[in-house]
């Protein structure tokens, strides 16, 4: 194996034990924290609906009886979410583990011998599968994109991948809803101008 694509393969090793450490994380943050978030929003809505005669309407009764129900749901991942910080930190030390093989082998002169390098970076493989768990909790990839594009160091690996913005950096669920709100957005902007253009 040349240098070149023993260098390629750890970086895509890298990419995909750093996404899946950060995808643990996610679910764990999201399972620890959002339940908090959604009972103190509830309650402010609650004391200032008593106040505020227009926050007491169907539609936002409907959307936090919406909201209460996914709480329950999140709820679900509770008895394990130790687990997924567990396993989002041994990846975390995995990924590590990846940046400073790909640092050794980058450093290596041309026609050296690689084969340990590439035994290394096949136990590592091999304890990261050992690892993770498959069961992630709802929208933990756009936080997981969030986390790991934009809160780790992941040029080391753009020197063999180049992420792009839109292809890699952000969730493609995420790109296609953010293109139909703009597509959305214009529809309704046009429907307006119609309707006053008729008017005028």
């Amino acid at each position: 194996m040349t240098k070149d694509n023993l260098l390629k393969l750890i970086a895509e090793s890298g990419y995909n034990v750093g996404y899946g450490a950060k995808k643990h994380l996610a679910t764990y943050d999201m399972v620890e924290k959002i339940p908090g978030w959604i009972g103190f929003i509830s309650l402010v809505v609650g004391i200032y609906a008593l106040l505020i005669p227009d926050l007491a309407q169907n539609m936002i009764s409907a959307a936090f009886i919406v909201i209460g129900i996914a709480s329950l749901f999140i709820n679900f991942y509770t008895d394990a979410k130790d687990k997924y910080q567990v396993a989002g930190s041994a990846l975390t030390d995995k990924f590590h583990e990846l940046r400073i093989l790909y640092q050794t082998v980058k450093s290596t002169n041309t026609g050296d011998d690689l084969t340990q390098y590439t035994e290394d970076l096949k136990r590592i493989q091999k304890e990261v599968f050992s690892l993770r768990i498959n069961k992630q909790i709802f929208l933990s990839d756009w936080y997981a994109h969030y986390k790991f594009f934009w809160q780790s160091q992941t040029e080391w690996m753009d020197e063999q991948l180049n992420f792009s913005l839109l292809r890699d950096k952000w969730p493609l669920s995420f790109t296609i809803i953010v293109l139909l709100i703009v597509v959305g957005l214009i529809y309704k902007a046009t429907l307006l101008l119609i309707n006053l253009i008729h008017f005028c």
